[in-house]
């Protein structure tokens, strides 16, 4: 009797081991599902259909000027390799950062960026080639109201300001630079005329503007006094969100009138107010109403625990603000901030000193927003240039490799 007393504990024993066991196993799995949906991307069904570079005109001019044409092809060359090789797909490529172009113009002169003389063969055109070669899209990144961030820049007979020189169409601003004025219906034509050239003459992806809008100041102080002596009755913020408003619209339908399938987008700041507030671009007007934009790329360098912009309030934030299912949201994230004190984060501040997987769980977050189309890093040397990365960079750059593989 004893015998199989013992027999029936010993076999109650295992049994009650294994049944606990079992529901380890089961809760560890559960845990693992929600660590892995906002951790880890290994198991995940949501790709990052975009997954795209700035090149900025700080890489142009050290892969490009200065160069002989053999040293320059393969620089690009090199480019357009490594960032196949990892998986990008989109390259953001700076081609008029100051009213100017890096390929031959009838309306812009050659970028200083690029060279001191004439150009030495049509720059965009072998970028958009040899990108096509490898599956990887060229957006056209225009800064459409800057001139130069110098204010005794010499505006010289080939430049498209010089005929604006004494006029209200441009105006320098101290400590920024030379802007031409965005209430100027002369200078919304020579925008939409400079897109109209790059569209009809390349094979371009798409047209990407980033966040240099209202430059700020007085500069639009004539046209506003001049608009309420003509009856005028919008106040001077909505005059100015209007004036931008009508300058996206104009380049949006110039677009689409040459050719549909090329893509329009802008990379704002990651602040909406202050886009609103101080830059006087209607986002939220743009991301409601159909007709202004393909793609949305906010500029969201905000870390986890930034205090006064966190990345996840921000990014949902944007994400709210679309109301048309065509728009895409790409964010744009800060790579260059990686080992660096984030200065304006308050309680943040080392975040990305202390932590080095931060874009890639920035990125694995934004997967699972419902307009979430991919992301964009700032920027291609930062990714492939030793001189600009620490330690933190390298451990954020693999993390980021790793995520795009899977």
């Amino acid at each position: 009797m004893k015998k199989i007393l013992s027999i029936v504990v010993v076999m109650f024993v295992i049994a009650t081991f294994f049944i606990i066991a079992d529901r380890k196993s089961y809760a560890t799995k559960e845990q693992d599902t929600t660590v892995f949906n906002e951790k880890d991307s290994s198991n995940t069904s949501i790709k990052d259909p975009v997954k795209a570079l700035y090149f900025s005109y700080i890489e142009l001019e050290r892969y490009i000027k200065g160069k002989d044409e053999e040293t320059i092809k393969k620089n690009i060359d090199t480019v357009i390799d490594n960032m196949y090789k990892d998986g990008f797909n989109w390259l953001i490529l700076h081609v008029r950062p100051f009213s100017d172009s890096i390929y031959p113009s009838k309306i812009f002169p050659n970028s200083k960026n690029v060279t001191n003389d004439e150009l030495p063969f049509d720059i965009l055109k072998y970028f958009i080639d040899k990108a096509h070669q490898k599956d990887i899209q060229v957006h056209a990144w225009v800064n459409p109201y800057r001139i130069s961030n110098q204010t005794n820049f010499k505006i010289e007979k080939d430049h498209p300001a010089y005929k604006f020189l004494n006029t209200n169409n441009i105006k320098v601003i101290e400590g920024k630079g030379i802007y031409y004025n965005p209430a100027s219906s002369e200078v919304q034509s020579l925008i939409v005329s400079g897109i109209d050239e790059i569209v009809t003459n390349y094979d371009v992806d798409g047209i990407h503007f980033d966040d240099y809008f209202f430059p700020g100041g007085d500069i639009d102080k004539e046209n506003y006094e001049e608009y309420q002596k003509k009856g005028g009755t919008l106040s001077l913020s909505d005059y100015r969100l209007n004036n931008t408003s009508t300058m996206i619209k104009k380049v949006y339908d110039t677009i689409k009138e040459k050719k549909k399938d090329v893509l329009f987008g802008i990379a704002p700041e990651g602040n909406i107010n202050n886009n609103y507030n101080s830059n006087y671009l209607d986002t939220k007007k743009y991301l409601s109403q159909e007709g202004y934009l393909d793609y949305i790329m906010p500029q969201i360098y905000f870390g986890f625990l930034n205090e006064n912009r966190p990345f996840t309030k921000t990014i949902e934030e944007w994400n709210n603000l679309i109301k048309v299912d065509d728009i895409k949201l790409i964010p744009a994230l800060a790579l260059y901030k990686s080992g660096e004190e984030d200065k304006y984060a308050g309680s943040g501040l080392k975040e990305w000193q202390e932590q080095n997987d931060i874009l890639k769980r920035q990125i694995i977050y934004a997967r699972n927003l419902s307009h979430y189309q991919g992301f964009t890093l700032f920027r291609y040397d930062y990714f492939y240039n030793s001189s600009k990365q620490n330690k933190n960079t390298l451990s954020e750059v693999e993390n980021v490799r790793n995520i795009i593989k899977k």
